[in-house]
């Protein structure tokens, strides 16, 4: 597969996930450049089992070197801008957002970015066994905060 074909069939899923991990629309259009930038600079073939798992890994890397760079917290945006979602989606963004990173991460890679347990397990660089355990710790979690909410 060459580059533009690359680019042209993972962007929106990385840009997506990006989007959810930063909470900015700009800050996610940098991942997605810097993510595609380090694949064309990259030497040799990409030797991912998946390459969506290889570019998420890359996308989450950069994502939090920068964040270290910056010392800020990022607060996960309740929706995004123009859109009006329901307020049951607002109310699960809302909890999305208060998760823990690792949780949180762990969720937006299952839901936002449509990835697979071999793909979230690639990203981590843990077993795919432990990246299902990884998502059902974090949707049991979830599911508390928005447990504790509605009572």
């Amino acid at each position: 597969m060459d580059f533009h074909e690359l680019y042209e069939r993972y962007a929106r899923d990385i840009g997506r996930y990006a989007f959810y991990l930063s909470g900015n629309r700009a800050d996610a259009e940098d991942i997605v450049a810097e993510t595609f930038s380090r694949v064309w600079l990259a030497a040799g073939e990409i030797r991912a089992a998946t390459v969506k798992g290889y570019l998420t890994a890359i996308a989450r890397n950069y994502f939090l070197e920068t964040r270290r760079k910056r010392k800020r917290e990022t607060a996960m945006p309740a929706r995004e801008p123009g859109a009006a979602p329901l307020p049951e989606i607002e109310e699960a963004l809302d909890a999305i957002g208060r998760l823990p990173e690792l949780e949180r991460e762990t969720i937006l890679m299952r839901a936002a970015a449509g990835l697979s347990y071999d793909e979230i397990a690639e990203a981590f660089r843990i077993s795919p066994a432990a990246a299902r355990v990884r998502v059902h710790r974090a949707r049991q979690l979830l599911n508390q905060l928005l447990e504790r909410e509605n009572v």
